[in-house]
This record gives C-alpha cells, structure tokens and sequence, in this order.
C-alpha cells in the first residue's frame, strides 16, 4: 500500500481535466505519479494496449487518462503515432522556468497575506516529509515533495487561475529536472523552504516574493541545459515500480478490461 506522504505528496497535482469514469482517473493519477518521480523519463512510449494490460483497463478508459495528462502538459500525442513522456527542450525548458519566476513571487506574495496557522502546519509538514526523504536517500519523492510545496503556496493564496498555471509548471519542472539537473543535491533545497514557511507566517508579503524569485533563480541556476537522450525500458516494469498498479488495488493482469 502507498505510504500517507506518497498519496499526500501526489494529492495536490491531480485532476484538472474531467475524466470518463473513476478507472480513468486512477490510471491517470498512477501515470502522472510515474512521470513525476521520473520512472517514467521523458521520451518513453506510453502505448494504450500496454498500459491498459497493467491497470486492466480498456484503451478508451487509457486514452482519456492520456488525454487529459497531454492537457497538462507532461504527456505528447502525436497523430498515427501515439503517446509519450513529453520531452522538453532546451530552449521550452528555460521557458518553464521564467514563467514560474514571472508567476510564483506573486503567488507568494498573496499567500503570506492569507495563510492560516492550519496552512502553515500543512507546509512545514511538507518539508519535514522532504527531510525525511531526503534522509532515506529517497531523491525521487523529495522531488515530488517539493513540487507539491510549491502547488499548496498556490492554493493558499486563493488564486485558481495561477494556482493551475503553477501545477502545470511543476509537472513540466519535473520532466525538466528528470533531464537537465546537474547539482548532486536535491531540487528545492529546503533551508529555501524553511525561510518561505517564516515569511508567510509572518504575513511578509515582500520578503516571501522576493524569497521565491531568488529560489527559482536558483532552481534555474542547476539546469545543465545540454539535450539528452531519452534511456528506453520496459513500460510495465516502470509502471509496476514501488507498488504501481497494484497499491490502488487495480489488478496487474485482468481477466477483462474495464469498461
């Protein structure tokens, strides 16, 4: 079964785009949390038959999961051809990255001005999950944690439309990361957290927008922006990594497929 941090950590990045049926939401949650802790690397093939054969879903329930992460970005559908990890480039993944130091500051600017004691403990919850990560030499879901830092400043600060714009920049971050990060040490290093976590608390509105630009800035800073091929492997052997399927009670190999 999934730990409480791997579903908490997960939580604040699904489901923007509706889906057909409650087994396509679960496809779509299991694929996007192999793409965010980087099983799935950018370039993979995501064929329908075979995806469908690991979650024991039809391809129409697959194809509406992929749909609806090609929505945000993290998944490319090319016509006759089928779907994979998208696999930004260079020049899209600097793009990414100044779009969230343009979007983010304010973001965080707003959020110190609303953050509840509730909401505080909830954040400094998160990077203590990090650290805990970080301690059990677990990079991957430090990862995800931070990311999912980010996405709940977002929502704190009561703004939808930038609140989606920042959870599609964190998904597309992480395909970035997967392929560009150069520094031996994690993403978001969490003194940089810890001093966000006190500036909205404090209700600095100032300080926690200056404070996100210059860690963005930095995220940026650890980008080796060289193209890198992708590694190919075997999908259902990524997809089933760490529980996969099996830790939303979905069975491996069906005797039908889902309708």
């Amino acid at each position: 079964m999934p730990s409480d941090e791997r579903v908490a950590s997960f939580s604040a990045m699904e489901l923007r785009v509706p889906l057909r049926s409650a087994r396509a939401a679960i496809v779509y949650r299991e694929l996007l949390a192999a793409i965010l802790d980087h099983r799935l690397t950018p370039g993979t093939r995501l064929p329908e038959d075979e995806i469908g054969a690991v979650y024991g879903a039809s391809r129409t329930i697959v194809r509406s999961a992929l749909e609806a992460l090609s929505h945000e970005g993290v998944v490319h559908i090319e016509p006759n051809r089928g779907a994979m990890v998208a696999q930004p480039t260079v020049a899209e993944a600097r793009s990414v990255f100044e779009a969230r130091q343009l979007i983010e500051p304010r973001v965080a600017s707003a959020a110190a001005a609303r953050a509840t004691p509730a909401q505080i403990e909830a954040l400094t919850a998160e990077v203590e999950a990090e650290h805990r990560a970080l301690h059990e030499g677990d990079h991957r879901r430090a990862i995800v944690l931070s990311g999912s830092f980010h996405i709940l400043i977002a929502e704190i600060a009561g703004q939808p439309v930038f609140a989606g714009f920042v959870r599609e920049l964190v998904a597309r971050s992480s395909l970035i990361i997967s392929l560009y990060w150069r520094r031996k040490e994690t993403t978001c290093a969490t003194p940089a957290h810890g001093a966000l976590i006190a500036a909205l608390a404090s209700g600095d509105a100032a300080g926690a927008a200056g404070l996100m630009e210059a860690h963005i800035a930095d995220l940026l800073e650890g980008l080796d922006l060289v193209e890198r091929p992708a590694v190919p492997a075997s999908l259902a052997t990524l997809l089933v990594a760490d529980g996969g399927a099996r830790e939303v009670g979905v069975p491996a190999r069906p005797s039908h497929a889902a309708r």
